[in-house]
């Protein structure tokens, strides 16, 4: 995350750095005060508040609304040049911004303050995972039962942050705009920043739950899968619709020759396996890259689905990590943001293990970096033996 780099400026610093920031704006607005709109200096010393704070934490974002308070009041609203107000609408405008500054600061140096929290507890979940894979490689059973209660009691743990995090952030949100339905002190444009909090932090929960249920099914062979012969291109497009919202700026082309045969699967499974493959590549490349979806005839009743991003690449080492439970790459190589367990490519290889295929990593080709390649039954044959 962008903040991560910041780690080592102290926090005296930081607040300096919070009020210096204030003070730049106001300076380059000041000469043109007669000219301007009061509120498009208050939303413009916001977003230096909620810089401040998603950057340097809540105490640096404090210290920039403390500054922008006072700026705003002493420069831009009438008389000028001193902290006394005249005219209820410049109290009106005075009392808005305060309001707004304190409780975007706050809500901004919170969601970082959580999120740092998640990364120390996937770092430890990581941990303890790969303890326990040690432990029945190389100790007793005893003490491989021992360690398999520590990695349950830390999922536990896991668990209940993840549930709890987003529901703090709605909660908070919730109760702002409760509070606002009663005095009346927020504006539209915060209302609605409230909002989408509760609508991204409730879509990360329903993320969250569906990978768990996912790879519950799975260690329970319980999938139910309805397989039959699917044509390929019609899977393609309905995880290209899917994942329309997470390509951003990227390119995404999809090359599925017109005489490609069927697979013979489950069509909603497996276009929830290629949905993952564009969610991680477009989470791993950089803005301005290409995302390529290809497919070609294997030979022994096989077809092979490919995904390939132009991102850094995934070491060897790594290669066979990522589809285990519990396991991302580094947070620095994520272009996009996104957080979570690491059950997505886990829960991928199950489903497709399940219709009797494989998945792996490799080098990508042609100036591509990475590559996913899924290997399927194709239809024919499985259906006649079905």
């Amino acid at each position: 995350m962008a903040f991560v780099s910041y780690e080592r400026v102290g926090r005296g610093w930081r607040s300096v750095i919070a009020a210096v920031l204030v003070l730049l704006v106001t300076a380059a607005f000041l000469p043109f005060r007669e000219h301007l709109n009061p509120t498009e200096v208050a939303l413009t010393l916001l977003m230096v508040v909620l810089f401040a704070s998603t950057l340097f934490g809540s105490t640096s974002g404090l210290t920039a609304a403390a500054f922008g308070i006072l700026c705003f009041n002493f420069f831009f609203l009438p008389p000028y040049n001193t902290f006394h107000i005249s005219g209820p609408e410049n109290w009106l405008a005075f009392g808005t911004f305060v309001i707004t500054a304190l409780i975007a600061g706050q809500l901004s140096g919170y969601a970082r303050r959580r999120a740092e929290e998640s990364e120390a507890r996937q770092r430890e979940i990581e941990r303890l995972y790969d303890e326990l894979r040690g432990a029945f490689e190389q100790a007793s059973e005893a003490e491989a039962l021992r360690r398999s209660e520590k990695l349950k009691s830390a999922l536990l743990d896991a668990v209940t942050h993840d549930l709890r995090t987003p529901l703090t952030s709605i909660k908070a949100s919730v109760t702002t705009l409760l509070d606002d339905a009663r005095s009346g002190v927020l504006d539209g444009d915060s209302r609605e920043e409230f909002l989408d909090i509760i609508n991204e932090e409730t879509d990360r929960l329903d993320e969250f739950i569906e990978g768990m249920v996912g790879i519950a099914k799975i260690e329970a062979n319980a999938l139910n899968l309805a397989k039959r012969s699917a044509a390929l291109d019609e899977i393609v497009a309905i995880a290209v619709q899917r994942a329309e919202n997470l390509i951003g700026e990227r390119t995404l082309e999809a090359d599925i020759p017109g005489d490609i045969p069927n697979v013979f699967a489950d069509a909603a499974s497996i276009a929830e396996v290629l949905f993952t493959l564009i969610d991680n590549a477009a989470k791993y490349s950089p803005d301005g890259s290409h995302i390529r979806i290809s497919a070609a005839a294997a030979g022994g009743d096989l077809l092979e689905l490919s995904v390939e991003d132009q991102g850094k690449g995934i070491s060897p080492e790594m290669r066979e990590r990522i589809f285990d439970k519990f396991v991302r790459l580094e947070e620095q190589d994520i272009h996009r943001t996104g957080s979570g367990l690491g059950l997505g490519l886990a829960i991928a290889k199950g489903i497709v293990e399940s219709h009797g295929g494989t998945i792996a990593v490799t080098d990508g080709d042609g100036g591509f970096a990475t590559k996913f390649t899924v290997s399927l039954p194709t239809g024919e044959k499985q259906e006649i033996n079905h």
